[in-house]
């Protein structure tokens, strides 16, 4: 392994976290209808758990309601029940054959709750972050100890991954910052 390998290996995991982040961030609820808050919901598909939107089209109705149109007619109790028991605070109701989950308004403590909950995400993508980092400079400091590469080369590329945390930790701030000021927006 050479010292590029090391830093495109410790750029691309980095990215990684950050997109994670990105996704994370995604299902938690902001005052809108959003359809990424129920990907995570499963339904009992023939016994065996399936994520929500493999067994349903969920769709926007309007700017507070989601709906979901169950492939199968018979799944529309299994997907209200579904969405009733994963403690989202939704509350679905069967309408023919779709299911219209309206979004509650949020409350200013609950907008305070979700602001906590999505810094204390941003806190363990940092952490993600900074373990990358602390991988990439053992790896560095093995080398030098096996002769492959110099302690100059080591301190370059050692001041490179830095460089790379740094900027990933700005680009989760700058996320968190974004989803922060959305969820508060009234």
């Amino acid at each position: 392994m050479s010292l590029a390998d090391v830093k495109k290996n410790a750029q691309d995991r980095m990215v990684k976290s950050i997109e994670t982040l990105r996704a994370d961030l995604a299902k938690v609820r902001t005052g809108r209808a959003h359809t990424g808050i129920l990907d995570h919901v499963t339904v009992d598909y023939y016994g065996s758990p399936t994520a929500l939107p493999m067994v349903a089209n969920l769709t926007l109705v309007d700017a507070r309601t989601i709906g979901v149109q169950p492939f199968e007619k018979k799944m529309l109790g299994a997907i209200e029940k579904a969405i009733r028991d994963a403690d989202l605070g939704l509350n679905p109701s069967s309408q023919g054959e779709m299911i219209r989950v309206p979004t509650p308004p949020l409350t200013e403590e609950r907008r305070k709750e979700m602001v906590k909950l999505t810094k204390s995400e941003g806190e363990d993508a940092k952490i993600a972050v900074r373990n990358i980092r602390r991988d990439a400079n053992e790896a560095l400091k093995k080398m030098v100890k096996d002769k492959t590469a110099s302690e100059d080369d080591e301190r370059r590329s050692s001041d490179e991954i830095q460089k790379l945390t740094d900027k990933a930790v700005a680009d989760i701030d700058k996320l968190l910052g974004e989803k922060e000021k959305e969820i508060l927006t009234v």
